[in-house]
Order: C-alpha cells, then sequence, then structure tokens
C-alpha cells in the first residue's frame, strides 16, 4: 500500500491506496473480468445496478468501520472484493432478462452484501474472521430466503466450446493459478477439487441425479460428475472462495487437511440435493461447516512451518510407517474411508430414483387417435435453434406429436381412472392438477375431457428462475378445443368448441421421453 495523507477540515489522515502488487487487486481483476463477460456475452441475469449496490455497500462500510478503528482512510479492497462476489454468484428471482440497468431488488445485494462484511467484525475467533464474508453471507441468504426469492448462478453458464466459455475458463484458471501460487494455497486448492472428484465419482456410481435450469432431462451419472467437477462455479468457489488466506490454517499440512474435509463435507451435503439449487447451496455450505471446525483442525496438525509440517512426513506418521502400529492404523484408515464412502452413498439417496426408464412400454396399450400428418407447421425460436441445432430441425415434429398424444392420454386416464397413466405423460404441476381433475371425476362421476386441434405452433425456451428444476420447452399454440363432458356410462352429455391460445411446457423430466409439465398463458 501507498500511504499519503487526507486533510479534512484542518486535520491530516492517512490515506491508504492500492499496490498493484496486492494480490486482491489480481483476484478483483479476474471476478471483474467475469461480470463483464456475463454483461456481454455469457447472459447473466444479473444488472449492473445490483452489481454496484454490493460492492458500494461493503465499500462504505468497510471505509466507515477502519477509519472509527484507525482513524485512517483505507482503500477497502477485501471488502470490494466481498461486494463482488456476492454479486457474481446471488441472483433475485424476477429480475428482468436482457435489462442491465434494471434496479430490481437491488436492496437485496446491498443488505446480503452487507451482512456478509459485517461477519467480519461481528464473527471473531483469537484476533481474526472465522468466515468466508461473501460465503457466508450467501449461504445464510439461500437459507433464510428460499428458491422462491434467490437462487445461486448456475453451475455451467454456456456449453464449453463456445468462445465466451473457453474465455472465462481461461481468465479463471490462469488468474486463479497465479494467485493461489502467490500465496501457497495452490495445494489446498488442489486437495479440494481432487477430494470433491472423487467423492462426486461415488455419488455419480451410485446414480445420482439432479434438475438443472440448462437441462430438458435430470442430470445423471457421469454427466452429473462432468458438470459439476468441471463447473467454472467450482471453479471460482476453489481458486477465490476457500484459499481466504484468514480462514485456513497457516501449515502445510493444516492446508491440506483443511481443503480435504472440505471436499468431503461439500460432497455430503451435495448428496441428498436433487435439483442444482440445492447442490450449489450444499457446495458453498462445505466450507462454512469446515471453518467453524478450523480450531479442532488446528490442534490436530503440526504446528505450523515445524519440522513436522511437512506432508509426507505427517502421512508416514499418520499411518505409523515402520512401528508395531502400522497394520493396526492402516485398519483404522481403510475403516474410515468406508464410511466415509458409505456415508456418501446413504446421504445421497434421496436423489437417486429421479430418473426413470422410459415409459413407452406403458403407454403402448393405450389407443389414440393422433395422426402427426394433421399437425400443423412448427415455428422455432432462434434460442432453441442455439441451445440444440437438431432438436430445431426434424426432431421437433416428434416432440409436437408426443405433446397430442400426452393430451389425448390424460383423456384416457381421465375415463379409465387410472392414475398410472397420469404419471407416465405428466410431471410437476401439470400431474397435480390432472390427480385434482381425476379426483373430482371420481367423486362427482362426471369426465370433464379436453380435445386440442392445433392450427399454429411455436417453440421457444422457458428457463425457470428460483427453483431450479429443469428446462422446458415451451409449445405456444392456438387453435381449437373441444371439451366433452361425460357421465359415469361414458355418455356424452354436452360438447362445446372454443378458440385456445396456451403455452404447453414440455420437459423429459424422468428419462428420455418428453412430458407435460404446465400448461400456461401464452408467452410473452
Amino acid at each position: 500500500m501507498t500511504a499519503r495523507t487526507l486533510t479534512i477540515r484542518g486535520e491530516a489522515y492517512p490515506l491508504v491506496l492500492p499496490n498493484l502488487r496486492d494480490p486482491r487487486l489480481h483476484v478483483a481483476a479476474v471476478i471483474i473480468s467475469i461480470h463483464v463477460l456475463g454483461q456481454v456475452v455469457l447472459g447473466f441475469r444479473v444488472s449492473v445496478p445490483q452489481i454496484l449496490a454490493a460492492i458500494l455497500t461493503c465499500w462504505i462500510l468497510e471505509v466507515a468501520i477502519t477509519f472509527r478503528q484507525a482513524r485512517a482512510f483505507v482503500w477497502p479492497a477485501s471488502a470490494m472484493l466481498t461486494g463482488s462476489g456476492v454479486a457474481l454468484i446471488l441472483r433475485v428471482v424476477g429480475t428482468p432478462e436482457h435489462d442491465p440497468w434494471s434496479f430490481h431488488a437491488w436492496y437485496v445485494f446491498a443488505a446480503v452484501a452487507g451482512l456478509s462484511l459485517l461477519t467480519k467484525y461481528v464473527i471473531r475467533y483469537r484476533g481474526t474472521h472465522v468466515f468466508n464474508p461473501s460465503n457466508i453471507g450467501l449461504v445464510v441468504a439461500f437459507l433464510l430466503l428460499g428458491p422462491s426469492r434467490v437462487e445461486p448462478l448456475d453451475f455451467w453458464w454456456a456449453p464449453p466450446l463456445e468462445p465466451p466459455m473457453i474465455l472465462a475458463y481461461a481468465i479463471i484458471l490462469v488468474g486463479g493459478l497465479l494467485v493461489t501460487r502467490r500465496l501457497a494455497l495452490l495445494g489446498l486448492a488442489a486437495s479440494f477439487w481432487i477430494t470433491l472428484a472423487i467423492g462426486l465419482g461415488i455419488l455419480a456410481a451410485s446414480g445420482h441425479c439432479m434438475t438443472a435450469n440448462w437441462a430438458f432431462s435430470p442430470v445423471c451419472g457421469l454427466d452429473f460428475w462432468r458438470v459439476v467437477v468441471t463447473s467454472p462455479e467450482v471453479l471460482i468457489f476453489l481458486f477465490f472462495m476457500i484459499t481466504d488466506p484468514k480462514t485456513v490454517p497457516t501449515g502445510q499440512v493444516g492446508r491440506l487437511v483443511f481443503g480435504v474435509l472440505v471436499g468431503v463435507t461439500s460432497t455430503l451435503l451435495i448428496a441428498p440435493q436433487t435439483d442444482e439449487w440445492g447442490a450449489k447451496v450444499g457446495l458453498l455450505s462445505g466450507l462454512v461447516v469446515v471453518c467453524m471446525a478450523k480450531p479442532i483442525v488446528d490442534r490436530l496438525v503440526p504446528e505450523p512451518r515445524s519440522a513436522a509440517d511437512r506432508i509426507g512426513a505427517y502421512l508416514r506418521r499418520l499411518v505409523g510407517v515402520g512401528s508395531r502400529s502400522f497394520a493396526p492404523r492402516v485398519l483404522v484408515s481403510a475403516v474410515l474411508v468406508a464410511a466415509v464412502v458409505g456415508g456418501v452413498v446413504l446421504a445421497g439417496t434421496p436423489a437417486r430414483g429421479i430418473a426413470l426408464a422410459n415409459m413407452d412400454e406403458v403407454l403402448n396399450d393405450v389407443p389414440t387417435s393422433i395422426d402427426p400428418g394433421t399437425l400443423p407447421p412448427i415455428t422455432v425460436d432462434a434460442g432453441v435453434r442455439d441451445y440444440d441445432h437438431e432438436l430445431a430441425g426434424g426432431e421437433m415434429d416428434g416432440v409436437l406429436a408426443t405433446l397430442a398424444r400426452n393430451l389425448e392420454i390424460e383423456n384416457q386416464a381421465l375415463l379409465q381412472r387410472d392414475p398410472a397413466l397420469l404419471e407416465a405423460v405428466d410431471h410437476g404441476d401439470r400431474l397435480v392438477e390432472m390427480q385434482e381433475r381425476l379426483a373430482e371425476a371420481e367423486v362427482s362421476g362426471e369426465t370433464v375431457l379436453t380435445h386440442y386441434d392445433f392450427d399454429a405452433i411455436e417453440v421457444s425456451l422457458i428457463v425457470p428462475f428460483g427453483a431450479q428444476t429443469g428446462m422446458s420447452l415451451g409449445l405456444s399454440g392456438t387453435g381449437t378445443m373441444t371439451v366433452e363432458t361425460r357421465d359415469a356410462d361414458g355418455n356424452v352429455v354436452s360438447r362445446t368448441d372454443e378458440p385456445f391460445e396456451l403455452t404447453f411446457a414440455m420437459r423429459r423430466a424422468l428419462g428420455d421421453r418428453w412430458m407435460n409439465v404446465g400448461v400456461l398463458p401464452p408467452q410473452g
């Protein structure tokens, strides 16, 4: 830092400005570069006023607090990192798309950033703060506000081989490697990543699945492992969040153990999560938990910079190499590893079985009168073409035919009083709606059927914002619908025709087959 003075009303105060060699400025350069990419080409749903609200709140608080403590004006480099880190990961439901100057919910960013910064001064142990400020602030915000109000940035921002994503990777990797190496924290980052990769590999092998905003179907097995382990979000977490020098052990062995523990804890917290929201919060929460346990870690590892603070020597001593206790210690270590593996598999139980086998066999015997040749031509939005060129081509005809068949199978399910048919074609809100209609039909004896005759179809992407439950196709259709009421004997009591304009949301919610997940007003 460069020391100068600032005179106010005749009194001189020290003015401490940033030094270009300060690693915090290098971290800031990386984060700001990602912010710029997010605004220009990656389509981050966060506005410039929201970002500035977080950064300026931390700037003002830090300057005021340090002035009160030291009677000096100090450039708040760490505080601004806290604010920019919060703004990078936090998203508020309802933020308009493609509006970089929206002031929507700017105060949420300010509040979360302010809370994050204040933890440095309120939650302290032996003269230093306990938690990485942006990490604890984000976790508290997500858990308190919930997925209906806030969500974390997606694990994936764009297809990995697109130029903007390649550039983002280059910035994160080059900047992260330079900063962590300079701070002697590269070993900690590597131990975390390797542990997380192994832990998620165990989860993937056990059949783990999660839903994500950027995928039509559950992300399972090897795809799940690849998506999370190579995520740019995970790289930011390991390079710029868990490597906060103030909140990690100072010794070589302590840092290695710290990284392993964060990896294990994050894996255990990710394991039961069925959607990306929970998985991302689980990842962030792993650091919170281990930061709380850091005093215990400090007692279990050698004194920093002592002769024993060498990883090789520590591992040999841990297993008792060359002593009579070698075999028992190896056995105990094997039991502990097995216990952790078993714990990961057990914790992941709720997230297995999300993706089911193709349901076509259940539906083969259900008669429908759908003639694909009678369906109208399809207009496909550019967003669908950009996401999947094959889907935007001939495959879309099959999706429309599946929608038409699903709608008719819903009618068959109501007539036959067969809830299994509904579960084969519907999911989420649409399944709940149709189950309620089936229950009403069983009570009243009257069945209301709806037949759709499409005149036009436009297809776009529907990306949920909040509960990260999976991307859908929105088939916006117009035409005529016939509403038919039948009595308990199946006789037609009434029939009316009326025009409709609706959006049918479809997703591969349980595997390969497209299912109806909602019928919505026209998407404008």
